[in-house]
């Protein structure tokens, strides 16, 4: 190869078990991000997108190895877990899919933003691009106006700065008044 060559040769595609081990750095780093803030519990309900979060809470090694992670069937419950913790004293996070959002809307409206119990959300956007399932579509268009109504402050996530994402989105809720929102686009 000449020196052309070289300068304009393509680094070779990243394999898949490359892509993956990039993704459970970043939700590594995002499970870490959450715990030097002082987080001690998470609990949520699996979503592809949110899959390496998961696999490192549920490995309860490395950062998940100084929290506690608590499986929940649906997302409205997992709300109701996290908003009892936080009453009594710890530093919950849920996580949830976009579209069982809408499953905790009541839990949200009628206990944590009457009784300022403002746990963190992560929340994946499926249907973002529309390009995804079908059921995803509405939900993914509507979910940043959907915060919106709400006054749920939303910051999304970027991979390749996962402390900066976490602090962007805490920050936006330092006052204490309002739910802070991580959206996460992109599997991690």
């Amino acid at each position: 190869m000449t020196d052309a060559q070289t300068l304009t040769a393509r680094p070779p595609a990243a394999t898949g078990h490359e892509n993956a081990q990039h993704a459970q750095s970043a939700a590594e780093a995002l499970v870490q991000a959450f715990v030097d803030r002082g987080f001690t519990h998470f609990t949520g309900v699996p979503c592809s997108l949110l899959k390496g979060v998961f696999r490192v809470l549920e490995s309860g090694e490395g950062p998940a190895g100084t929290v506690s992670y608590l499986p929940a069937p649906r997302e409205d419950s997992a709300l109701g877990v996290a908003s009892g913790l936080s009453a009594a004293g710890a530093k919950p996070v849920v996580l949830m899919q976009n579209s069982g959002l809408g499953y905790s809307l009541n839990v949200l409206t009628s206990l944590n933003l009457i009784y300022d119990l403002h746990v963190p959300l992560i929340v994946s956007w499926r249907g973002h691009d529309g390009n995804d399932a079908v059921e995803h579509d509405i939900i993914g268009r509507e979910l940043l106006n959907l915060l919106d109504v709400f006054g749920l402050r939303h910051t999304v996530f970027d991979p390749s700065d996962p402390h900066g994402s976490v602090e962007r989105c805490l920050a936006a809720a330092e006052d204490g008044r309002t739910t802070p929102v991580l959206i996460v686009k992109e599997g991690i």
